[in-house]
């Protein structure tokens, strides 16, 4: 007989994966090969520095032609399509996702929206939000008579 402890914050991750993972989707085994279960959606990450926050999206396989990122009323939208190409081929097995994608952050009050960059390289978007220049603390100087 083995003992083995219950960690009950384990099956909270387990459970949180299953739920937070939109690109990550898990595949069940039928009759016929595997099933997708969720619709697919590139990745993030995200940084932030004391300038800037920056957005690293992956998107292998994606056509720089087939993204569009736009910001309206500091929502930022990434949407696009990772397509198929696979008309006169015979398919044997299919584990990549394809198909249209969409993402959509809440910008904080400190970015900038007229001063968004952004790069591909090596299949990752790369967006990068400058902050505003804030107005720094004054010190004032108190005499004392």
């Amino acid at each position: 007989m083995n003992v083995s402890i219950w960690d009950p914050f384990r099956e909270m991750e387990a459970l949180f994966n299953n739920y937070t993972m939109p690109a990550r989707k898990k595949s069940t085994a039928d009759g016929n090969g595997a099933v997708e279960t969720r619709e697919w959606a590139p990745v993030v990450d995200i940084l932030e520095s004391e300038n800037d926050f920056v957005l690293k999206v992956e998107l292998p396989g994606v056509e720089k032609d087939d993204v569009e990122v736009s910001i309206d009323d500091r929502i930022l939208t990434i949407k696009g399509e990772k397509k198929n190409d696979t008309t006169d081929k015979k398919v044997h097995r299919t584990e990549c996702r394809y198909g249209t994608f969409i993402r959509n952050f809440t910008l904080p009050q400190d970015v900038d929206v007229d001063k968004v960059e952004a790069a591909c390289k090596n299949g990752v978007l790369s967006l990068t939000l400058a902050k505003m220049e804030q107005a720094k603390p004054k010190q004032i100087e108190v005499k004392v008579n």
